[in-house]
């Protein structure tokens, strides 16, 4: 292998927040098994926020990953179904008011998220999608 790139490691931590040249990034542990904390993350770049779930399950953390964000992107992987460390869109849904960002968009869906995306009244992430803030 020949190291055409430079590349370096940053190590997060729960409530911490580093720098990636010129943005902030701040973690918040969420809800995942993964043998490791599992964080939401806030990036914070040229004037606009974009926050992300990552995968967990609700908890009060991304009230605080939301909050300002112009843009939170979240998981839905189940239309209803509630299972261990993962977000469904009902519960998204019920705490939409707490959730304080322009605009969240779901993505990570499972074939049943998939096939109820017509009763959706939230935008939903595809491949390639692009998004202006």
């Amino acid at each position: 292998m020949r190291d055409d790139f430079r590349f370096s490691f940053l190590e997060l931590v729960k409530g911490g927040q580093v720098s990636v040249g010129a943005a902030k990034v701040t973690s918040f542990e969420v809800q995942h098994a993964s043998g490791a904390p599992a964080f939401a993350l806030r990036v914070e770049y040229g004037g606009k926020i974009v926050s992300y779930s990552g995968d967990t399950q609700w908890t009060d953390a991304l009230i605080e990953v939301a909050k300002r964000a112009d843009l939170f992107i979240a998981e839905a992987y189940f239309f209803e179904k509630q299972i261990k460390y993962h977000l469904d869109f009902l519960t998204l849904r019920s705490h939409r008011s707490e959730l304080d960002c322009r605009k969240m968009v779901l993505t990570h869906p499972s074939e049943d998220m998939l096939q109820r995306r017509a009763e959706v009244d939230a935008e939903c992430a595809d491949d390639l999608t692009i998004i202006s803030l």
